[in-house]
């Protein structure tokens, strides 16, 4: 994990590289506040040697180049900030971010950097430092190390991120990066999770990382194994998980503030890997299905990110762990689930097998009568149909708070839109021979997986349903601070939610 250093930017120190923002404007690149003395050194000329070098200052743009004489860096790494903000208009959050995570990126290899990007209060400093973080993220603990001591160096990620701007004594300004790296260490740890491959990663091992955390942090857990289930009657995960070796597991884990006021649970889907079942995907569509337990990776980073900050909250994660796989033990297209709630659910199609984990979770959640529920889960093609991949559903039982789950989501830099729940997509789950069908109409599929999971939420309980499926795993390029792979989609909406429950701003 890149290291992150405060300093103010009149004192940077030696580095390997300095980092400045360059924005976009009519008569072309424009150097943006925070690299005057960079911008000095080159006699005040930066920005005609960056437009020779063929730079705009577009987001995502890099450009390296020597540095002069009287800096202490060999050389200066330019990234575009996009547009120019209107006068006295600062540069926007997400934008910082995304710059930030382009450099740490581009930097792979290098030892040590500065990051002199427009800083105008902690707020900036903070998205900075996450850029950083999210950008400089690599997942290679299934490859080979190189035998040469220069190639490993070469691909290593960013070793120390110097942030300039804000002194470590100043007010506000630590604070922000200490909670960019809560936030930031944490989501990383959900990447990780969703990259892991199957094999590796099956619902009991899954449920021993989150055993280790809750040690590690302090958090309380109870981990129900396949006989525990059965004995409390889990229908729905068990009915997914039954046809598979590795045997399913239902973790509630949580974290209390002594003074805490608000409860919130967070539930996640967590299929280890979907084959789809019975129901099997065809080829071409089952390659990426490690990633089919981000959503209970979500959950559980944003639990244990907010013990590390102390929030005055009480969280609890419920992560539904399974692996969807066909055998002779497997649910059936036609077969009828008793779940956790006592409703009885036809299976119509065994590849949607999310909602039925959820449903079981949603029920054990609501029994603790918190203030609402959250679920995550990566659970339709529908929902990358209508939105793409790096936009996620929000639906809601509560206008209000749909419209506050979206703002959060918004203001952490995750793109998100309010979905609705039409009453009239609930007929076509209408089962002659059980309560409910697993399947609705197909036209809007994305809507009638939340009306399904409705049905499962207690009576009089504020509830929302974040469908990640098409930003939870990036099978692209890398963009901003995204890598490619697991992505860590909704940490950050959460955490945030968590926040704003702490301060008696949530509801």
């Amino acid at each position: 994990m890149t290291a992150l250093t405060l300093k103010p930017a009149a004192a940077p120190g030696p580095a390997d590289a300095i980092v400045i923002g360059v924005a976009k404007a009519g008569t072309g690149p424009v150097v943006a506040p925070g690299a005057e003395a960079v911008d000095q050194a080159y006699d005040g000329g930066l920005a005609g040697v960056l437009k020779t070098l063929g730079a705009s200052g577009a987001e995502g743009e890099l450009t390296k180049l020597p540095a002069p004489a009287g800096l202490d860096a060999p050389l200066v790494v330019a990234v575009g900030l996009g547009a120019e903000p209107e006068a006295d208009a600062g540069y926007d959050a997400e934008a910082l971010r995304r710059a930030a995570g382009v450099a740490a990126r581009g930097l792979s290899g290098t030892k040590k950097a500065a990051f002199a990007l427009p800083v105008d209060g902690p707020g900036a400093l903070a998205a900075i430092a996450e850029g950083v973080l999210l950008g400089a993220y690599a997942f290679d603990a299934y490859k080979e190390s190189p035998k040469d001591e220069q190639a490993k160096s070469d691909g290593a990620p960013l070793g120390e991120a110097v942030l300039l701007g804000g002194a470590e004594g100043e007010d506000g300004y630590q604070a922000a990066v200490d909670r960019a790296v809560a936030v930031g260490e944490e989501l990383n740890r959900a990447r990780d999770l969703v990259n892991t491959p199957p094999n590796d990663l099956d619902p009991e091992a899954f449920a021993a990382i989150a055993q280790a955390a809750a040690d590690e942090h302090g958090l309380t857990i109870e981990v129900l194994d396949e006989q525990a289930l059965k004995d409390g009657g889990y229908g729905g995960i068990l009915g997914v998980g039954g046809g598979s070796a590795a045997t399913p597991r239902l973790v509630k884990l949580a974290y209390k503030h002594p003074e805490a006021e608000k409860h919130l649970a967070y539930v996640g889907k967590g299929i280890t890997y979907d084959s789809g079942g019975i129901s099997l995907k065809p080829a071409g569509h089952n390659e990426t299905m490690k990633c089919d337990m981000a959503g209970a990776a979500a959950v559980f980073a944003a639990v244990v990110a907010a013990a590390r900050l102390g929030l005055k909250v009480e969280v609890t994660g419920w992560l539904a762990l399974a692996e969807n796989m066909p055998s002779g033990s497997a649910t059936r297209p036609g077969d009828v689930l008793r779940m956790y709630s006592g409703k009885t659910v036809e299976v119509l199609n065994t590849d949607a097998e999310g909602r039925l984990v959820l449903a079981d979770a949603l029920w054990a959640a609501s029994a603790e009568e918190p203030d609402a529920i959250v679920d995550v889960a990566t659970l339709t093609g529908a929902m990358m149909l209508a939105l793409g991949s790096r936009t996620f559903g929000v639906m809601a039982n509560d206008d209000a708070f749909r419209t506050a789950v979206h703002e959060a989501a918004e203001e952490t830099g995750e793109p998100a839109w309010q979905m609705p729940l039409p009453a009239h997509l609930r007929k076509g789950m209408d089962s002659p021979v059980a309560d409910i069908a697993n399947m609705g109409e197909r036209m809007g599929g994305g809507l009638v997986a939340g009306l399904f999971l409705r049905e499962f939420v207690g009576e009089g309980i504020t509830w929302a349903h974040l469908d990640i499926a098409g930003p939870a795993f990036n099978d692209g390029g890398a963009f901003g601070y995204t890598p490619k792979g697991g992505t860590g989609t909704a940490v950050r909406t959460l955490v945030r939610l968590a926040e704003q429950a702490a301060d008696g701003d949530l509801g």
